[in-house]
């Protein structure tokens, strides 16, 4: 369970957030919805303890009944998705995937063993070696949330990744994700724009209702 308590974020002397209270179950999708600009990030930088010091935030972020808003990023167990899948180029696939893997499996050959048993449970057997440059948009895309999710997070934050697909793939890449969340059973938070982003039967916040008119 990911919690959010009573969260106002400002700005100098503007309030930016006021008072945002939330509950997201394990595999649940909430969705933070509102326009560019709104203040949707900036919840998202609190949350994995990366805010610009230029703001000032009270309030309680708590996962799994541990309250972790004064830890450091490190340790909040948090993981993150964003619009560019930002693999690095220099590294293939495996070692892309490699810097996520958890540090209990030990030795090259068994990490290398790990990160190919995933590959395959994505729909991408023998890629460990390709170069990220020679993959589709799709895979990519694919790389990116399995790298997420081999850090074994607690609660996962999408920040609008499916805004630069193009519309067929952005309807599979949504539903692979939502699918892998659920199974994992790790609550969830999207930030979005677009409604066609929310899960059916999902819960939405509107970030508008929790600011100063």
């Amino acid at each position: 369970m990911l919690e959010i308590k009573s969260l106002s974020i400002k700005y100098i002397d503007q309030c930016l957030i006021r008072k945002l209270d939330a509950q997201i179950a394990p595999g649940e999708i909430l969705t933070l919805m509102g326009a560019s600009g709104s203040g949707k990030s900036t919840v998202l930088h609190w949350i994995i303890g990366a805010l610009d010091p230029v703001f000032h935030a009270e309030g309680e972020l708590i996962l799994n009944a541990n309250r972790i808003d004064q830890s450091p990023t490190e340790l909040r167990r948090i993981g993150i998705l964003f619009q560019d899948d930002l693999l690095f180029a220099h590294l293939s696939v495996g070692q892309n995937l490699a810097f996520a893997l958890a540090n209990d499996i030990k030795g090259r050959a068994l990490r290398r063993q790990s990160i190919e048993t995933h590959l395959t449970q994505i729909g991408l057997t023998g890629f460990y070696d390709r170069d990220p440059a020679s993959l589709s948009g799709g895979q990519r895309a694919r790389i990116s949330v399995l790298r997420a999710l081999l850090a074994k997070p607690q609660a996962l934050l999408l920040d609008e990744p499916f805004a630069k697909l193009d519309a067929v793939l952005r309807e599979q890449f949504r539903a692979f994700v939502f699918e892998r969340v659920k199974q994992l059973a790790i609550p969830t938070l999207l930030v979005t724009h677009d409604m066609a982003d929310i899960p059916a039967q999902g819960r939405v916040l509107k970030i508008e209702d929790f600011q100063y008119a």
